[in-house]
């Protein structure tokens, strides 16, 4: 997408990504396609990290991502995009918390705050979640770390390409 001027069209968007119900990774995959098909532009994605799950009931690993985009739909809208990804890939939600075969938070938007019921931006807990700033850090080199334990966030060799 881009403009007559040759400039990036839409607003960006970091969304995280995590999975640990199934083939975990082609999970990630799925969501990132899904994304690409609905029009909304990858600019940049993190490396696959696995961490613990926090929080919620006792449960299996996560893998873990970052993606960069790019998009013309607002905030409100974005949100119903990646709810109806997640449930495309089977995602029922049952427990708070809980496992999943995908989940796709909106973490930020360049200088945007928004709020609602449904949906705050910046992410409320972001900054606290290293399995979220780690891969943020990614695509996002001034990204701080340290104010968290980054320990238990494992790179892995696995790509969501």
């Amino acid at each position: 997408m881009q403009t007559r001027d040759g400039a990036p069209a839409g607003r960006p968007f970091d969304l995280g990504l995590g999975s640990n119900l199934g083939d975990r990774l082609a999970n990630l995959r799925y969501a990132v396609e899904a994304l690409r098909v609905a029009g909304v532009e990858i600019v940049a994605a993190s490396h696959v990290y696995e961490t613990q799950a926090v929080g919620g009931p006792t449960q299996g690993p996560f893998l873990n991502a970052v993606v960069s985009v790019r998009t013309d739909l607002s905030p409100r809208d974005l949100l119903a995009l990646t709810q109806e990804i997640e449930t495309g890939a089977g995602r029922v939600r049952t427990v708070r918390w809980g496992p999943r075969t995908l989940d796709i938070d909106l973490l930020r938007s360049a200088d945007l705050v928004y709020r609602t019921d449904t949906l705050t931006i910046p992410h409320p807990r972001m900054s606290a979640r290293a399995f979220v700033l780690v891969p943020l850090a990614d695509v996002d080199p001034t990204v701080d770390l340290s104010a968290v334990e980054t320990s238990g966030v494992r790179r892995t060799d696995l790509r969501l390409d």
